[in-house]
């Protein structure tokens, strides 16, 4: 039986910590200054503004509101989300987004193969099964949310569509960072797909040209590289590192991460201790960028 032996070994420390965040629990008071507007996470008690739940406590002038550290995916319009459809119905889609509930992808918002743009008929909700069936994970963007809290999504733009050849990782929706664009086509051979709603899907380079002339729905089905199989084992690894961790996700953190982890083997990755060097690294070069 192997047994695996990390020698002790110096490392060091983070040239400047991270900005201390003020971490609340349930009844903490927040401030006892009537000034401010209570927002989500807060009560009112005594003239006093307390946490209703543990998290982060974020200002935004002069509304107060506590992040959950660990929490379901609360959707945003202009959100980009990957998912799983769950079931097929009339005229519409339910897709998973790591929510509390389904969310809703209507015939009506996503582009008929081709890109072609016209009014659905009774035969294209017949021919819905050929577009996407259960179990198919989709890209899309949040178009709306009902007043239950349930989203309602688009696919659009060509950008958008049916994924496959590839695996996606779950992480909390509070470590994806918001950005411009969430599509991100690295250096190392792999795209990635950092949805706000916490799934991160990776696979190999995407070809857009490719992904436009079939409108998002032809799926690739050739076999993929070695090669291309170890970029994506790492890079999930690596995200897994920075996510344990509670590292923000985004592009220049996952690249730092995955450059730092060329030293080691993708399996060694899962060792708790190489993990947590590896995150370190990341932590360190992200300090040195920003100051």
């Amino acid at each position: 039986m192997a047994v695996h032996i990390t020698l002790p070994e110096s490392r060091k420390k983070s040239a400047a910590p991270d900005a201390p965040k003020h971490l609340v629990t349930p009844g903490d008071v927040i401030t006892t200054d009537t000034g401010y507007m209570r927002g989500h996470g807060t009560y009112m008690d005594d003239d006093k503004l307390k946490a209703s739940l543990a998290g982060v406590v974020e200002r935004v002038n002069k509304l107060i509101c506590v992040q959950p550290l660990k929490t379901r995916y609360n959707g945003e319009i202009g959100d980009v989300v990957v998912g799983r459809v769950t079931e097929v119905g009339q005229r519409r889609w339910r897709v998973d987004v790591n929510s509390r509930l389904d969310a809703v992808l209507m015939l009506s918002a996503v582009n008929l193969p081709g890109g072609e743009l016209r009014r659905r008929s009774a035969e294209d909700e017949l021919m819905m099964r050929e577009y996407l069936v259960e179990g198919d994970l989709i890209s899309a963007e949040v178009q709306a949310i009902f007043h239950d809290g349930a989203l309602s999504l688009h696919t659009r733009s060509l950008k958008y569509g049916k994924l496959a050849q590839g695996l996606m990782v779950q992480v909390s929706p509070s470590l994806v960072k918001r950005r411009k664009t969430h599509f991100h086509n690295l250096p190392c051979g792999a795209s990635v797909i950092l949805g706000n709603n916490g799934y991160v899907w990776i696979c190999p380079t995407v070809d857009d040209e490719k992904v436009e002339s079939s409108g998002g729905y032809e799926q690739d089905l050739e076999p993929v590289p070695s090669t291309d199989r170890e970029v994506i084992a790492r890079l999930r690894n690596c995200i897994l590192s920075l996510a344990t961790h509670k590292l923000m996700l985004y592009d220049t953190s996952v690249l730092y991460a995955y450059e730092a982890s060329r030293q080691y083997q993708v399996k060694d990755l899962l060792q708790p201790d190489i993990a947590e060097k590896v995150a370190d690294d990341t932590r360190q070069r992200l300090q040195m960028e920003s100051g």
